[in-house]
């Protein structure tokens, strides 16, 4: 489940939450909120795999790129030996061969490069979001239990004695 979906429940259950008449707290149900922090608890591990599939596929884009500039790399050494080959265009060949590998090598290392700010992208975007719902969390159970120890301390601690009136003897 994603995890702002989780965040919109909880909201949402704050809002049907019951006002507490002249404080500024609710009722809140604690079996659906408990649920709710629950199924976010599942929910981030699923956040931490994606991320992790994240780093897999450029994982694999750096393999694809390293193969792409290999293959660069081997055929431009096979064009470079047939140049060779030829005495004439020798050193011609051999800069050209120089070049391929090098466009082939930035290549790569530009798509490394690229590959590597996409993952420091997303899973600082992840981390941000993860300290922003772990401070939100932290905010409503602080909230809550100030509130708490709040009706606590407006609680009489024995309830009032109620005076007997006499009873009178008279009948009617």
């Amino acid at each position: 489940m994603d995890i702002l979906h989780l965040v919109d429940r909880l909201e949402e259950l704050f809002n049907e939450s019951k006002p507490i008449p002249l404080t500024h707290s609710v009722i809140v149900d604690e079996d659906r909120m408990l649920e709710i922090i629950d199924q976010m608890r599942i929910s981030i591990p699923d956040e931490v795999k994606k991320a992790q599939q994240v780093l897999a596929q450029r994982d694999r884009v750096l393999a694809q790129a390293q193969e792409e500039a290999n293959r660069t790399v081997k055929i431009a050494k096979e064009k470079g030996d047939e140049i060779i080959s030829r005495d004439a265009i020798v050193d011609g060949a051999q800069t050209r061969a120089e070049q391929i590998v090098a466009q082939a090598r930035a290549d790569a290392e530009a798509l490394r490069l690229e590959a590597d700010e996409y993952i420091i992208e997303a899973l600082a975007a992840l981390e941000a979001e993860l300290t922003r719902l772990l401070n939100q969390a932290r905010n409503g159970i602080a909230k809550l239990n100030v509130e708490r120890q709040r009706f606590v301390e407006a609680e009489p601690a024995d309830p009032p004695e109620v005076e007997e009136e006499p009873q009178s003897t008279e009948e009617y």
